[in-house]
């Protein structure tokens, strides 16, 4: 995370929603989670002060951290930098190609990150874009993101996000976080959830992106009178589909998006 090197206090910023995790006990369960295991290759975005990192390093974890606040690098190098299984990226983990940094191994890794909240979202949709380099994810998030995240079919928070992480992962919810367990504290509870890549993800991502946003472009409207806008057959589709048209988008279940997305390209093709 960005920043003046000549700042070197190693206060959270605001401005990059940094809140630095010193619970161990939390720290632990996201370790177990993840079923960290000795050679295992693991990312982990946004290590701050090196909690997490540490944990790993101690499992026999290979790591590489992605920083982009310089006033932390220095202080991660000089902690782990003479551990031959940790390397650090100073980088941006929104513009990181999972791709090339798991490239050299050719296997999916494992990832864990404590995410700045006013990011995170953007990071999660990056990475559910890379869901076939990954083995399993375990991520925190503020809680209120985990609750949009897991909702079901039919409950209010159920949006776009819920939709594409559940194209490609299986999602549980592992533990709530109070504030008391970062420094600085923050004024909401977190949540860890662990993401695990399904067998059978839909497919494509990126035109199953298209379409849920346009399925819930007014969350309040039925899903015909938000998808008719850009899909002039959006009648005839949602009926071969067997999604009834007065619905909701929330109200669509994994299958029923599955479907849509299967018969769109017969309508897109007359």
């Amino acid at each position: 995370m960005t920043s003046d090197r000549h700042n070197r206090s190693g206060r959270a910023k605001r401005s990059l929603g940094q809140n630095f995790l010193i619970d161990q006990g939390i720290v632990g369960r996201i370790i177990k989670a993840a079923n960290i295991e000795q050679g295992d290759e693991v990312i982990e975005i946004g290590p701050g002060r090196g909690a997490l990192t540490e944990r790993l390093l101690e499992a026999g974890a290979r790591v590489t951290a992605i920083e982009l606040d310089r006033d932390l690098i220095e202080p991660l190098r000089d902690r782990f930098g003479q551990d031959s299984n940790f390397r650090i990226i100073e980088d941006d983990a929104l513009e990181v190609d999972l791709q090339e940094l798991t490239a050299v191994e050719g296997s999916p890794v494992k990832l864990v990150a404590n995410l700045p909240y006013n990011i995170s979202t953007a990071i999660l949709q990056n990475l559910i874009t890379h869901h076939k380099l990954i083995s399993v994810m375990v991520l925190m998030f503020q809680r209120e993101v985990v609750e949009r995240i897991t909702a079901e079919p039919g409950n209010s928070d159920r949006g776009f996000l819920t939709v594409l992480v559940e194209a490609s992962f299986k999602v549980e919810r592992v533990t709530d976080v109070p504030p008391g367990a970062f420094r600085p504290v923050p004024k909401v509870w977190s949540s860890v959830v662990k993401f695990t890549p399904v067998d059978d993800p839909i497919e494509p991502i990126s035109k199953l992106r298209t379409v849920v946003g346009a399925a819930f472009a007014h969350k309040r409207k039925t899903i015909l009178n938000n998808l008719k806008h850009g899909y002039p057959f959006a009648a005839e589709w949602l009926l071969k589909a067997e999604v009834e048209s007065r619905r909701r988008a929330e109200t669509l279940d994994r299958e029923e998006w599955r479907r849509l997305l299967s018969l769109l390209g017969d309508f897109e093709r007359l």
